[in-house]
Parts: structure tokens; C-alpha cells; sequence
């Protein structure tokens, strides 16, 4: 019995991909580069949903700390990458400074309109 196979579009992926580069002050060039790959080819998985390969995939994600499973697991209690990427920045600070921003959440949550 043949199992279905679903589309992905792997747009949204390649996105976040794309932002976390730019973010990083990376250039499609020096990543190419890096990887071996044209800078069109890495122009296609970020913009027009290309699907690298596996390996491509992992170093990218790894180095950007881009979360796929937020994209693969709709439902998924996974972090997203925004959260991982406030860990990360979290990790470089020290405690007097960890203690400014934890206030600065609380206010900001208290500011947050109640849901309907």
C-alpha cells in the first residue's frame, strides 16, 4: 500500500532562512561561498521555495538557529525560532542584565491587551 505524500511548500522555511541571514549581516554571496553552492541556488531555496538538500538544510538552520519543526509540526510544542533566538541572545548576558530584561517582559505583559 502506497502511503500519501503531501505537499510541503517549503516557502515559509526558506523565509525565516532569509531573515536570520540578513539579521546576522550575512550576505547570499559569503554563504554560498561557505557551503559551495551558487548564491542563485541559495537565492532559490530562500525566495522561491527550492528545497535544498538535507545537508544544506541542517547547516543553515544550525548556524541561523532557524527552527523547522515550527514548520513541519503545525501542532508542535517545539520552540519557535524567534524564542530560540531570544535564548540565544539571553545566553550572552549576565545576570544584572538577565534581571532588566525579565522586567521589561513583565511589563510588556502587563501591557498586553486582555484576549477576547
Amino acid at each position: 500500500m502506497k502511503a500519501d505524500v503531501v505537499y510541503f511548500d517549503f516557502t515559509p522555511i526558506g523565509q525565516a532562512i532569509q531573515g536570520a541571514r540578513e539579521n546576522a549581516g550575512d550576505t547570499r554571496a559569503q554563504i554560498a561561498e561557505m557551503v559551495g553552492i551558487s548564491d542563485r541556488h541559495l537565492q532559490g531555496v530562500e525566495k522561491e521555495g527550492n528545497y535544498p538538500s538535507v545537508e544544506l538544510l541542517i547547516w543553515l538552520a544550525k548556524r541561523y538557529h532557524v527552527s523547522i519543526d515550527q514548520f513541519i509540526f503545525e501542532e508542535s510544542d517545539s520552540k519557535s525560532t524567534a524564542r530560540r533566538n531570544a535564548e540565544t541572545a539571553l545566553d550572552k548576558l549576565n545576570d544584572q542584565e538577565l534581571a532588566y530584561i525579565e522586567k521589561m517582559a513583565n511589563e510588556l505583559y502587563a501591557l498586553r491587551e486582555p484576549e477576547k
